[in-house]
């Protein structure tokens, strides 16, 4: 079975829709509107784009310091940078104090930032001269919540609840308040007569389970939780809760088979393994909520993933900031913090993050492999080396380890080092024929091509395809590498062509099958499908290029300068881009005909 990426699944599945629809229209809506909005006087609120493209106030009256900091605020803001616009709405608020707008717009970037007790000053400063902010009423309830006093929680987030996240948000949150205030039974009834249109019934069903459950109401708890995972099975967060409360019923069996059935569904999950291991092994779970606070920042890590994945990148920050201010054990908040930090492309942010998963969690290894990864991404490949070989030698039979290393290796052109990473990884695997192990035969298999051992590529290759017989990208390597040799042309050109079918819109597998017509002098068939893959990747050099050779193959000089033209100026290699000097200033001469045989590097991947 496939295994899971390091990120909770949760949001990819109908609650998980849900849940960004949700997100979406409150954004829309305005339902968390100061974190989005503009920090000039007069501006009307605005979503985070406009509030970026809007135009700057005018600084006629305003200190030097004041402007300076506002517009690298401003900038900083635009290019997604949360600590350096954090720092320069500081300093710009520090000038003018008495701004609003500057104080909301501080404040919010502060809780994205993490720094929510610097920010909780402002969220009272904002409450006083604005009582409706629901936003910094939800940050004092939230910080109350944490505290214990559940009664000034439950206040500040009733405060808060007006728009349709912020009411969803605070009205999950106001059920764990009369909780943590010892009022089950109301807690109960609340969530169960919420009817707004984003608490459906699995809101109401997953988290009275888990009140349900804190509570030791242990059949309650598995009834409501069952009645969530009738509704959503491949939730992660259920059917780990759902698991827990039947084992905690004595109910083993079912539990296992629970955790059995989603993980043929979605894939191993390190979580699940756990629960799977220690429920097997007789332990009886605890709640998946320990506590109340762990309960709220459910609530709040739930519903930050998920607008998250619709590009709401700064509320969805702050939602998962305030999950881990909540609960510093909040390990799935801090997975997706982290990987929110990767998409800014602050992997060293990330980094930081990915290390604050503590020894002994399931999700340490995982977060282990994404900070090598992110040391690749920000090209420090000694030390992406250095900690992805430390976790391998760690367990050498992990193959996701093994994999990143060989990987990270692949993509620096290190292709004898990668195998022999990709060959230890294969005989950790001893007589394992699982479906999932084809990724390592291929990549090994890549290696061995570009070091010349045809053979040994082969093997692999096909020993890839036995495992997984319709997989694209090996289909496609083993099919191209034949017509490029020369060999098994109709065979070759099949396998190609069954790729671009189970992957039509792949722009670099059509430019495989344009390629290998090229190679076999069918020139027109070529041109055809050379083109679809430029409509699909405009921005690649080397499919360009191609498109230019069989342009002019075919008597279309003009559009094959032009091509040829577009190619040079989009950053080719340094080798491939004296080739197309060349064709520009004298076309495509025959020794260059016969030098086209390098499979497109698109394959390497």
């Amino acid at each position: 079975m496939q295994r899971a990426t390091v990120s909770d699944r949760l949001v990819m599945n109908g609650f998980g829709r849900t849940l960004r629809r949700c997100a979406a229209m409150a954004v829309l809506a305005g339902a968390m509107a100061t974190p989005l909005s503009p920090v000039w006087p007069g501006a009307a609120q605005a979503t985070e784009t406009e509030a970026v493209e809007a135009p700057p106030p005018v600084f006629d009256n305003y200190p030097v310091t004041l402007s300076g900091s506002y517009l690298a605020a401003r900038h900083a803001s635009s290019q997604r940078d949360i600590e350096n616009a954090v720092a320069y709405f500081r300093d710009a608020l520090s000038n003018d104090p008495d701004n609003e707008q500057m104080r909301e717009r501080t404040f919010s970037l502060l809780v994205a930032n993490g720094d929510i007790e610097e920010s909780i000053e402002l969220a009272r400063q904002i409450v006083e001269n604005d009582k409706s902010n629901r936003f910094a009423q939800l940050v004092l309830g939230v910080k109350a919540l944490r505290e214990r006093t559940f009664e000034k929680a439950q206040s500040h987030f009733s405060a808060a609840s007006d728009g349709p996240l912020a009411e969803l948000t605070t009205d999950l949150l106001v059920a764990w308040a009369l909780q943590g205030a010892g009022k089950t039974d109301e807690a109960i009834k609340w969530l169960d007569q919420l009817d707004h249109p984003t608490a459906n019934d699995v809101f109401r069903a997953f988290h009275a389970g888990l009140i349900s459950d804190l509570a030791g109401r242990k059949k309650d708890a598995a009834q409501r939780l069952g009645e969530a995972y009738k509704k959503d099975s491949k939730a992660l967060r259920i059917v780990e809760a759902y698991a827990r409360a039947l084992a905690r019923v004595d109910d083993r069996a079912q539990a296992l088979g629970v955790i059995d059935t989603y993980a043929l569904q979605s894939g191993s999950h390190p979580l699940i393994e756990a629960e799977r291991t220690a429920i097997a092994d007789g332990k009886i779970p605890g709640p998946l909520a320990a506590n109340v606070q762990a309960g709220g920042a459910e609530v709040l890590y739930w519903l930050g993933s998920a607008i998250g994945r619709d590009g709401f990148v700064e509320l969805s920050a702050i939602y998962l900031q305030l999950a881990r201010y909540l609960d510093p054990n909040a390990e799935l908040a801090t997975l997706a913090l982290a990987n929110l930090f990767e998409t800014l492309k602050r992997n060293d942010r990330a980094i930081e993050i990915f290390a604050t998963i503590p020894e002994g969690s399931p999700l340490k290894r995982d977060a282990e492999i994404q900070i090598g990864l992110n040391y690749n991404v920000l090209k420090n490949l000694d030390e992406a080396r250095k900690h992805l070989a430390g976790v391998v030698e760690q367990n050498p039979s992990d193959q996701d380890a093994v994999r990143a290393l060989g990987n990270v290796l692949r993509s620096h052109k290190l292709y004898a080092e990668a195998a022999e990473v990709y060959s230890k990884g294969i005989a950790a695997l001893g007589n394992n024929t699982e479906r999932r192990n084809w990724r390592i035969y291929y990549y090994r298999g890549i290696c061995y091509e570009r070091t010349k051992r045809w053979p040994d590529a082969e093997a692999d290759f096909k020993k890839a395809l036995v495992l997984s017989p319709n997989e694209p990208d090996v289909l496609n390597y083993l099919g191209y590498s034949w017509v490029d040799m020369g060999m098994h042309y109709e065979k070759a050109l099949d396998m190609i062509r069954k790729a671009v079918e189970l992957r039509p819109s792949d722009g670099y597998i059509i430019d495989s099958l344009g390629w290998a017509y090229y190679r076999l002098g069918r020139y027109e068939d070529a041109v055809q499908e050379l083109e679809k893959a430029v409509e699909r990747r405009p921005e690649d050099p080397i499919i360009n290029d191609h498109l230019g050779d069989a342009y002019w193959q075919v008597g279309r000089r003009l559009e094959a300068r032009f091509q040829w033209s577009h190619s040079r100026d989009l950053g080719p290699e340094p080798d491939a881009l004296e080739t197309i000097k060349k064709k520009l200033a004298g076309g495509l001469t025959e020794d260059m005909v016969k030098a086209a045989s390098t499979p497109s590097d698109a394959q390497n991947n």
